[in-house]
């Protein structure tokens, strides 16, 4: 009796074994590619319960969403032989899952063939433009180009790539020092060439400043002239109104204005006709 209880829970697990292992369940995230004794033979992308032949058939689950793939840095030559620190990234997904498993089989298979179709892909690209393109003038239409020849190429693995991006671009170590040597050295003559165009302009200011105040101070002089010509007539014209009163006054103030601008310490010569020396005359009596 207890044999027969045995042989009936053996059967009764091989059963349960049996009906678990015919069924297989994907989820909507998810599509399986179906392999009877390895190989496979169909691949499934509908959500549903299915069913398999238990231990002949083998269910192998991919995912559905996208995935990313992040390279490590490498150096890329551009098309004016200069070196550049790439990082990229890629945006990608399993589109046929039963070409996928023939090719890759694996997540890291796909990985290491999208490393090699990318980076080649890059190195193609990047090697027509200049390393100014690549940095800041084209890097959109290089990356639309480097997608679209990367994904032609992933189609045969099952791979669809979605968008290749450069993450970071940067020099080598080894070419820092001297880039940063040439940034300093073209600041530096632009610096000058600033200076120099202030210096320049410093002097064209004070050349106008220069004229300018010659200017003014000749208009002003030519006005002081004026104003003292003016003052100068009239004042002419003031003594001669009053001269013209009394000529005879006028002609002793003259004699006597010569007479007070002779010095004691001088000796003059006079004729006895002249005005000075009757004057002299005078002062004697």
């Amino acid at each position: 009796m207890k044999k027969i209880i045995s042989i009936a829970g053996v059967l009764l697990i091989l059963v349960i074994m049996l009906v678990g292992g015919a069924f297989y369940v994907v989820n909507v995230d998810q599509q399986v590619v179906v392999t009877y004794l390895g190989k496979p033979v169909k691949n499934i992308k509908e959500p549903g319960l299915y069913v398999k032949i238990p231990f002949l058939q083998q269910a192998t689950y991919f995912s559905k969403k996208i995935l990313d793939y992040d390279a490590d840095p490498r150096i890329v030559i551009t098309e004016d032989k200069k070196n550049l620190l790439l990082d990229n990234y890629c945006k990608w997904r399993i589109a046929e899952p039963l070409k996928f498993f023939q090719a890759v089989r694996t997540r890291n298979g796909a990985m290491s063939r999208l490393d090699d179709i990318i980076y080649s892909e890059i190195r193609v690209e990047l090697g027509n433009h200049t390393l100014t393109e690549v940095i800041a003038a084209n890097r959109s239409e290089i990356m639309k180009n480097v997608t679209a020849a990367s994904k032609k190429k992933a189609e045969e693995y099952g791979i669809e790539i979605i968008d290749v991006r450069i993450k970071r671009a940067d020099l080598p170590p080894e070419n820092e020092k001297a880039v940063f040597a040439r940034m300093v050295s073209e600041r530096e003559r632009i610096a000058k060439r600033y200076r120099s165009e202030g210096q320049e302009e410093a002097k064209k200011l004070r050349a106008k400043a220069d004229k300018r105040k010659r200017i003014i101070l000749a208009e002003a002089y030519k006005k002081v002239q004026q104003i003292k010509g003016e003052t100068d007539s009239k004042t002419i014209k003031i003594y001669a109104d009053a001269y013209s009163a009394n000529e005879s006054f006028y002609a002793f103030n003259k004699k006597l204005e010569i007479f007070n601008s002779l010095s004691e310490n001088n000796k003059y010569f006079l004729t006895t006709g002249s005005d000075i020396f009757r004057l002299f005359e005078k002062g004697v009596k």
